[in-house]
């Protein structure tokens, strides 16, 4: 028997692309324990995934949970993070590892000088290709995510428990977020309800969309559920509209019907939704005629040009039509 430890330690779509990898773990090495080691607040995402033994977490330091993780006497260590907190885990254990390259140089190549080396490869693709040396592969049977069999109808107004798109209005970065105006638009585009996804900070912009479109039935159901729940929300949704965040990841894991609009991130880096079960539901809209994209491996605050074209100038006027 195998016990392996896999490292990610955020956030929440980077988490939910790991779950291809536990589940090969689990189903392609015979009597295989796959442990997991993240953040505390995201556990989550993990706590009711069948394939897992069991979940370490800290909180602030690694260092919380070294005495833990030296009790279980690890055979491997997949490190698919490779920062110096997984890399302080490592020499702690002193066991055997294999670690995924993150390809910081050649992501810097594309940010910096618009110089594409990144392989034509979805990010899922290049973690199994790291782990040929134990005789894993890919099954091709995408994402997962287990919420734990949440129950959302009764949440909802009785025109949702027929169809509803939902709108996944919350990012990380200001760049990332699809901006008041394109929701907006597509708001009194939506031939279904809305449904507005978010955490606390996307309250605001949800109340907006409603009074905007008196006309239209949408349901505000940001800062009010967990993400489990949220997750649900998905699960039963028609079709998802995300920016690059994790609730896109979350909609690609349920194979749902997606269109994905990308502000200054780009699919090149891998990171676009994962459904190679169904790779028609999943349409992804960027505006290519910039020069100025990527500017960001991730993010930022507010748009480094001053006019967020990225985001500003994407059609989505046939968003509905498309999927």
């Amino acid at each position: 028997m195998q016990k392996i430890l896999l490292i990610r330690f955020s956030s929440i779509g980077d988490i939910v692309l790991t779950s291809p990898v536990i589940r090969a773990l689990k189903l392609q090495l015979k009597g295989a324990e796959v442990h997991f080691l993240s953040k505390k607040r995201f556990v989550s995402i993990l706590e009711n995934n069948p394939y897992l033994t069991k979940i370490h977490t800290f909180e602030q330091s690694v260092n919380e949970v070294i005495p833990q993780l030296k009790q279980e006497k690890f055979d491997l260590i997949i490190d698919l993070h490779k920062n110096l907190r997984s890399f302080i885990v490592k020499r702690m254990l002193g066991v055997a590892s294999i670690s995924f390259d993150k390809l910081n140089f050649e992501k810097s190549l594309l940010v910096q000088f618009k110089i594409n080396r990144m392989p034509n490869k979805h990010i899922v693709d290049r973690y199994f290709d790291s782990l040929r040396t134990i005789g894993v592969e890919n099954d091709f049977g995408g994402l997962d995510y287990f919420e734990g069999n949440q129950e959302v109808e009764f949440h909802l107004p009785e025109l949702f428990h027929n169809k509803y798109v939902a709108f996944a209005l919350a990012g990380t970065y200001f760049t990332k977020k699809i901006p008041f105006e394109k929701w907006n638009e597509m708001a009194k585009l939506s031939p279904l309800p809305i449904l507005l996804l978010g955490g606390k900070t996307e309250v605001e912009m949800a109340e907006k969309l409603i009074k905007e479109n008196p006309k239209r039935m949408l349901f505000n159901a940001c800062g009010a559920f967990s993400l489990n729940q949220s997750a649900a929300f998905i699960r039963d949704a028609e079709m998802v509209i995300s920016g690059d965040t994790g609730l896109m990841h979350i909609a690609a894991a349920y194979q749902k019907k997606i269109v994905s609009l990308w502000g200054n991130t780009v699919p090149e880096f891998g990171m676009y939704p994962y459904v190679p079960q169904k790779p028609e539901q999943v349409v992804v809209l960027e505006n290519k005629d910039l020069n100025c994209r990527p500017c960001s491996k991730l993010g930022f605050d507010k748009c480094p040009k001053k006019h967020f074209n990225c985001m500003m100038q994407l059609d989505v006027t046939n968003v509905f039509r498309q999927i």
